[in-house]
């Protein structure tokens, strides 16, 4: 089916930080919006624009051509699909339900999987962009499962992010986005090692990150986060503690696989110390203070 101008029923199942622009962006297109999140009070700013309320996922799924859901965990994901009631039991014949989580491939593939004997589509399609991200409508969209479904869904995903990809098969989408996870472990570690060097010589850091911004070491966390931590602002554009989950989930794919990735281990377990020392609803440039623990500057954790 043409979707290029048609206007759809959409589901909407999370709406935290980045959830909540992402639903706007879908509202503002003109697509009929129904939400469900744990907390009704973050949904009032849609509702006061026309989104309808549902009482679970499993209503919003029975109002809905395409559910879209980006929830906490992958126990969060696994029950809103899968218990009795839920997303699939409730779907409506021929929806496509695409999960925006970063959860686990295996899991993708079972909720694909099941949600074929039921003549639905399934689609895994993580992000990448933070809060920043999802308020412009610029997030990266990793994206796996059918074609078919993809195609049908790419008039949402181009009002939520700006750069889109099918990767393949079920679990695709989530398999790249651990790749993007790992990637952006190593380079937390190397920008506040970077910064923690600068100030512990004496260093202006601001004037420091103004001119190895611009060379070889410049990069997406080292310009956009780098000013956080020089400011000590350490409010999330992503949680600590999801970071942790999400880098969990990768070291458990990598052993399946037969890899050895120490950085990301080592990453791993320098952001648990945050979340054992109360800081897991920071941002992820807060890894600075276990940085500053570690040299003896700053706050301890």
């Amino acid at each position: 089916m043409d979707t290029s101008t048609k206007k759809l029923n959409v589901g909407f199942i999370g709406l935290g930080i980045m959830g909540q622009s992402m639903a706007g962006h879908i509202l503002a297109a003109g697509h009929a919006l129904c939400v469900y999140n744990r907390t009704r009070s973050k949904a009032e700013g849609l509702l006061a624009k026309g989104a309808v309320w549902k009482d679970s996922p499993g209503e919003v799924a029975a109002a809905s051509d395409i559910v879209i859901t980006i929830v906490g965990y992958p126990k969060d994901v696994e029950e809103i699909y899968l218990a009795p009631g839920g997303i699939l039991e409730r779907a409506r014949e021929g929806a496509v339900l695409i999960d925006m989580t970063t959860s686990s491939p295996a899991l993708a593939r079972r909720i694909a999987e099941a949600a074929a004997e039921r003549g639905l589509s399934a689609l895994d399609a993580p992000v990448s962009g933070g809060d920043i991200g999802a308020r412009e409508g610029k997030l990266a969209i990793m994206v796996g499962g059918s074609e078919q479904a993809f195609e049908f869904a790419m008039q949402l995903f181009q009002v939520m992010g700006s750069a889109i990809a099918h990767l393949g098969d079920a679990g695709a989408g989530q398999h790249t986005k651990m790749a993007n996870q790992i990637a952006i472990a190593s380079n937390m570690m190397a920008v506040c090692e970077s910064l923690r060097y600068a100030e512990a010589a004496g260093l202006d850091r601001t004037r420091v990150l103004s001119v190895i911004a611009t060379g070889a070491a410049s990069s997406f966390l080292l310009n956009g986060l780098g000013p956080k931590i020089i400011a000590d602002d350490y409010s999330p554009g992503f949680f600590v503690h999801h970071f942790v989950k999400d880098m969990t989930i990768a070291l458990s794919e990598a052993e399946s696989m037969g890899l050895d990735l120490p950085g990301l281990a080592l990453a791993r377990g320098l952001y648990q110390k945050l979340v054992d020392g109360g800081f897991g609803e920071d941002g992820t440039q807060a890894l600075y203070r276990v940085y500053a623990e570690l040299t003896g500057g700053g706050d301890a954790v």
